[in-house]
């Protein structure tokens, strides 16, 4: 059973002051979670991705459409005891403790109080704040505030959790420590529903992503399917620092590094460079297909829908 079912949703909203006119922040959306997926939803700033979430979150209204989470529908009270939130700018009290925090959205979300001090130890242990659950918050980096933000949204032990944004403003170090927690929940059997515009983290973490631009989603997909298209182009890399001139013939893009030679080169020239090196007696390390990265394949389809638009306006 998938844990989300994006069902049409659709967003309006009104803009303006003395003329108000429709401005379109979700077109209809339509889309698919698996069961125990980190799933990425990737898209530059005011695409709709926080849109989006307030939705299945309840915050917002949709204009049209409708969702399941769960197996159920997305307005049902009893979806929202099985679902965690960090928004993308949460807001905890400063002279609260990690600690006080974590009690207090114990009681908001019903963890039964035999059981809530040992749970708010849990979660502090597998976020890394054990050891200063004491200090205010107002003292702690945007990295361990985020921790404490993922710490809430586990806190009652739901099986689905959604992130807004959740590496955005931390340092690499910062953004490491959230990566090990997504995945970690993921070891758990959660599924993890996240939105970020930071592309290097979700290739690393992501089973699917879709990428969404202005309110409309261009593709959906598993990472690997969406960067392995192959462009012609092969990467060879051999032992030693020599470069036969035949192969440089060929118009490979060579790089020494250390003792290996690394050669980018058209597909098509893949066995006169294995003869050249046989020919040469230097040792082959291997031969790899060049996989597109997910940053360029996003950059790719959000070039071509702004074409796309370009061209419809253009030819009205």
């Amino acid at each position: 059973m998938p844990s989300i079912e994006i069902l049409g949703l659709e967003k309006t909203y009104q803009v303006g002051f003395w003329r108000k006119r429709p401005k379109q922040a979700l077109r209809p959306l339509h889309l698919q979670v698996e069961d125990g997926e980190i799933f990425g939803f990737l898209g530059p700033n005011g695409a709709g991705k926080t849109t989006t979430l307030k939705l299945l979150m309840g915050l917002i209204f949709p204009t049209s459409g409708s969702a399941r989470i769960l197996g159920r529908e997305w307005t049902d009270p009893a979806v929202k005891a099985q679902i965690g939130f960090l928004p993308e700018q949460p807001y905890f009290y400063d002279y609260l403790t990690a600690h006080e925090l974590l009690e207090y959205y114990g009681q908001l979300s019903g963890v039964p109080g035999k059981h809530r001090r040992h749970r708010i130890e849990q979660v502090l242990h597998q976020v890394g704040l054990r050891d200063v659950q004491g200090v205010h918050l107002r003292k702690f980096s945007k990295g361990m505030l985020q921790r404490v933000g993922i710490a809430q949204a586990i806190l009652h032990d739901p099986k689905l959790v959604f992130f807004d944004e959740p590496m955005s403003g931390l340092d690499p170090m910062g953004r490491r420590e959230v990566r090990d927690l997504m995945e970690q929940l993921k070891r758990e059997g959660k599924t993890v529903f996240f939105s970020t515009h930071i592309l290097s983290d979700a290739e690393a973490l992501c089973d699917r992503v879709a990428i969404i631009h202005k309110g409309e989603v261009l593709r959906a997909g598993a990472v690997d399917d969406l960067t392995s298209s192959v462009r012609g182009k092969v990467e060879v890399i051999w032992q030693g620092a020599q470069i036969p001139a035949s192969i440089k013939a060929l118009g490979a893009e060579c790089h020494v590094t250390a003792d290996k030679v690394r050669a980018i080169l058209d597909e098509k020239h893949q066995d006169a460079v294995i003869d050249a090196l046989r020919r040469e007696r230097l040792r082959l390390v291997s031969v790899t297909p060049v996989r597109t990265s997910l940053e360029t394949y996003f950059v790719e389809k959000l070039r071509h829908a702004e074409t796309t638009a370009g061209s419809m306006a253009g030819g009205v």
